[in-house]
C-alpha cells in the first residue's frame, strides 16, 4: 500500500468532530479573518515568493549592478582566478556552491555576460549575438576574470559577506564594483508584478557622465548598442518606463539592383531580420529577388532587387515592414536597500557615482589605518632595536615580566608615537627574530618610516579632496579601458515613413459575387479595380449590412453584394440613397446618410435590424448629387396610385445609424435603378 492511500484512509477514518468541522469552514474563509489559516498562509507565501523573484532573481542591484547568480559567477571567478582560463564546466559547478538554482540558469547568464565582452576574458566559441548561434557546450570553453574586472570588482577589504543558502560557505551581499556597472552592462528581467529593461550605454560616455555629475554639470546618456545601427532617442525618457527608441539597421547600397545590412537594430539577429524580409516579401509588402546571409565577424545581408525596382523605396519599405526599424521600450528598476525602484538612468549615474566615491573614501579610510599601523610598528621596532631594550629581558623569567620590562623601556619614547601602546604590540616586539635585531640599519628604518608618513600624507590629502581623486579614478579607467569602447550606435531624428508612402504600386482587385470574397488573387473571377494593400473597400449587401475592409490577397465581405468601392476614412463627399424594407412585410424606408467612421471588418445594419428585412435601392453619390426615383408597387396592392417619383434631394442626409423616414406602407414591387451591381 502507498502512502498516499495510507493517508487518505487514515483521514477517512477519523472522527468528523466540532474542531475538524471548524478547520474546513476556516479553509474557505475568504473574509482575511483570523479563522482562515490557510488562505493567509497563501498570501504570506505569495509574497514571500514575489519578494525573492524581485530581489533574488530578476532585477540587478544598483549597488553592484549585478543579479544574484551573476555576482556569485563574478565570486567564484574570483576564488578560482591564479592568471589562467577555467574550464566553464568547473565555474558553473563551483558557483553551485553558492547558487540555489541548477547549471542550466548558471551557464545561460554567464553566457550573456562573457558575449558583452567586460567583465570575462573568453576562450573557445562562445556563440554569436549577431547571428543567435549559441555557445559552445560548458565543458568546450573557457574563461577568466578580465583586467576591467580585477581592477573594478573586487576588494575584500570592503565587501559585506553573509552565509550561502545551504550555510556552508559564505558569499558577497554585494561586490564593491568602483563602476556604473548596471548602465554599461544593461539589464533585463521579468518578476512577479514588475519588469525591468535597462539599455546598455558607452563605456566612454558613463566616464564622462560620471566625471561631469563630479564636477556639478549637466550630461545627458544614451544608449549604445553592440550591433550599431541608428537610433532615434527623442522619446528616449531617460530611460524610464513609456519611453520608446527606435532603432533602425544600416543599410549601404553596393549598386543599382543590390543593397547591403552592415548593422541590424538592438535585440535582432541576422537570422530573425531575414525572416521578417522574407515574410513581407510573401505577403507583397516589399518585392527582393534574393537574399544572402554573409555574416561573421560584421553584419553583412545580402538584398538583391528585381529589375525596375528602386533602392531607396526598398530601404524605406524595409523600416516600415520589417525588423529592420525596431521600437524599444525601457523601463529602468533597480533593487536599492532591499527595494525595487524605478528611476532614470541619470539617476542610476548619479547614484552609482556616488557609490564610486563612497568605496574609493573607505578604500583610502582603510589604506591609512593601515600606514598607521605600519609607521607605528615600524617606529616601535627602531626604539626597540636601537635602543636595546630587548637586552632588558634577559634576566626576566616569566612572560608578564617581559612585558613590563619591555613597557618600562619603551615610557620614555611613548610620547613619540601616535597611539598607545598595548601588549600586543609588546607581544610582536618578541617575536622579532635576532637575525633581523643583528642586520638592522637605522638609516633604512628611517628611509621607510619616512616613506610610510609621504604615503600617509597623500592619503590624508586625497581623503580631503575625494572629489578630484574619484575624478583621477574615472580617467584612469578611461585611459586604461576605453580604447576599442567607442560609441557603435549613431544617434539621429528619423523622420516618421508612412506606410502608404512606400506601399508597392497598386494591384488588380477581383471580385467573386457568388462566394462573396474580394482579393488579388482572385484572378479569374471579375475585375474590380486597382488597389494597394492599404486601400480599404466598402460592401453593402441586400440585407443591409455593410462592412469596410482592407484590400488583400482574400477576404470575406459577405455574399448578395448590391455595392462595392474604395473608401477612405472620414469620407464624408459621398452620399449613400437608400430604400429598405422593414422585415418581411412592413413599411419601406428611406434615407441619405454617409460613412465616416467604422471599425475595419464590423458588419454594420443600415435597417431597423427586423429579420427579413431587404433593400429595394442603394445608390452612392461620391459628387454628392442626388437623383429623383421612381417607385412602383405591386398590382395586387390596394393603393390608389401604384406608381409615383420621390425627390430623394428633400431629405436630410444623416447618419448611418438613423432608420430613415417611412416612403410607403404598401409592398414595393421595384424602383428604377435598383440592384446595380457594378461598382458605381
Amino acid at each position: 500500500m502507498s502512502d498516499d492511500t495510507q493517508d487518505q484512509l487514515d483521514f477517512e477514518e477519523q472522527p468528523e468532530d466540532e474542531s475538524s468541522t471548524e478547520l474546513v469552514h476556516a479553509e474557505h474563509d475568504t473574509t482575511g479573518n483570523d479563522k482562515a489559516p490557510l488562505a493567509t498562509s497563501y498570501q504570506n507565501w505569495f509574497l514571500e515568493y514575489a519578494s525573492y523573484v524581485i530581489l533574488d532573481r530578476a532585477v540587478p542591484a544598483l549597488f553592484d549592478g549585478l543579479k544574484p547568480v551573476q555576482r556569485r559567477i563574478m565570486h567564484s571567478l574570483k576564488e578560482l582566478d591564479d592568471g589562467r582560463y577555467n574550464k566553464v564546466a568547473n565555474v558553473v559547478g563551483h558557483s553551485m556552491r553558492y547558487h540555489p538554482h541548477g547549471d542550466a540558469s548558471i551557464y545561460s547568464a554567464m553566457v550573456g555576460m562573457g558575449q558583452r565582452n567586460l567583465l570575462i576574458d573568453t576562450q573557445g566559441n562562445w556563440g554569436n549575438t549577431l547571428t543567435g548561434d549559441g555557445a559552445a557546450a560548458a565543458r568546450y570553453i573557457e574563461a577568466r576574470l578580465s583586467p576591467f574586472a580585477r581592477e573594478v570588482v573586487f576588494n575584500p577589504k570592503t565587501t559585506h559577506w553573509q552565509q550561502s543558502y545551504d550555510g556552508r560557505n559564505k558569499e558577497p551581499i554585494h561586490l564593491p564594483v568602483k563602476f556604473p556597472l548596471l548602465l554599461t552592462e544593461g539589464a533585463e528581467g521579468i518578476a512577479v508584478g514588475l519588469a525591468c529593461k535597462i539599455l546598455p550605454h558607452n563605456f566612454i560616455e558613463i566616464i564622462d557622465a560620471a566625471i561631469a555629475f563630479l564636477n556639478k554639470e549637466e550630461f545627458e546618456l544614451y544608449p549604445d548598442f553592440e550591433t550599431g545601427g541608428i537610433a532615434d532617442f527623442s522619446n528616449y525618457n531617460d530611460g524610464l518606463r513609456g519611453g520608446r527608441v527606435l532603432v533602425r539597421a544600416v543599410f549601404e547600397k553596393i549598386s543599382k539592383y543590390q543593397i547591403a545590412i552592415r548593422e541590424i537594430p538592438f535585440g535582432c539577429t541576422t537570422g530573425s531580420l531575414i525572416d521578417s524580409i522574407l515574410s513581407a516579401n510573401s505577403k507583397g509588402k516589399i518585392k527582393i529577388k534574393k537574399i544572402e546571409d554573409n555574416t561573421s565577424e560584421k553584419a553583412e545581408i545580402l538584398i538583391t532587387l528585381p529589375p525596375g525596382s528602386d533602392a531607396d523605396a526598398t530601404i524605406d519599405a524595409l523600416y516600415v515592414f520589417t525588423d529592420c526599424q525596431v521600437s524599444v521600450a525601457p523601463n529602468a528598476c533597480i533593487i536599492q536597500d532591499d527595494t525595487p525602484q524605478f528611476i532614470g538612468v541619470s539617476e542610476i549615474l548619479r547614484r552609482s557615482a556616488t557609490n564610486v566615491k563612497e568605496l574609493l573614501r573607505r578604500e583610502l579610510e582603510i589604506k591609512l589605518a593601515e600606514l598607521e599601523e605600519k609607521w607605528h610598528f615600524d617606529s616601535l621596532e627602531r626604539i626597540f632595536i636601537e635602543e636595546r631594550i630587548y637586552r632588558r629581558i634577559e634576566e626576566c623569567e616569566t612572560w608578564e615580566a617581559v612585558i613590563s620590562e619591555i613597557h618600562k623601556g619603551l615610557d620614555p619614547f611613548k610620547h613619540t608615537l601616535k597611539r598607545e601602546v598595548t601588549d600586543d604590540d609588546v607581544t610582536r616586539l618578541t617575536e622579532i627574530r635576532i637575525k633581523r635585531i643583528s642586520k638592522f640599519n637605522s638609516f633604512k628604518a628611517n628611509e621607510e618610516i619616512k616613506k610610510t608618513e609621504k604615503e600617509m600624507r597623500a592619503t590624508k590629502r586625497n581623503l580631503k579632496t575625494i572629489v578630484k581623486f574619484t575624478i583621477n579614478y574615472f580617467e584612469m579607467l578611461k585611459d586604461k579601458f576605453g580604447k576599442g569602447r567607442e560609441r557603435k550606435t549613431r544617434i539621429e531624428s528619423f523622420t516618421a515613413i508612412k506606410a502608404t508612402e512606400v506601399a508597392l504600386p497598386k494591384q488588380k482587385l477581383f471580385i467573386n459575387r457568388e462566394d462573396g470574397f474580394i482579393g488579388f488573387s482572385l484572378k479569374k473571377d471579375e475585375f474590380l479595380c486597382d488597389a494597394s494593400q492599404f486601400d480599404e473597400f466598402i460592401a453593402f449587401s441586400a440585407d443591409g449590412t455593410f462592412r469596410v475592409s482592407r484590400a488583400a490577397d482574400k477576404v470575406f465581405v459577405g455574399k448578395d453584394l448590391l455595392h462595392v468601392a474604395l473608401w477612405k476614412k472620414g469620407d464624408e463627399d459621398t452620399i449613400y440613397d437608400m430604400v429598405y424594407r422593414d422585415g418581411a412585410r412592413g413599411a419601406s424606408y428611406v434615407k441619405r446618410f454617409i460613412v465616416n467612421a467604422v471599425t475595419r471588418d464590423k458588419v454594420y445594419d443600415l435597417t431597423k435590424g427586423t429579420k427579413g428585412s431587404k433593400v429595394h435601392y442603394l445608390k452612392a453619390n461620391p459628387d454628392g448629387k442626388t437623383r429623383p426615383i421612381k417607385v412602383r408597387l405591386t398590382p395586387t396592392c390596394s393603393a390608389r396610385v401604384k406608381e409615383f417619383d420621390y425627390d430623394l434631394g428633400e431629405l436630410l442626409v444623416k447618419g448611418r445609424g438613423s432608420k430613415g423616414n417611412v416612403l410607403t406602407k404598401y409592398a414595393v414591387k421595384n424602383i428604377r435603378g435598383h440592384f446595380n451591381t457594378e461598382l458605381e
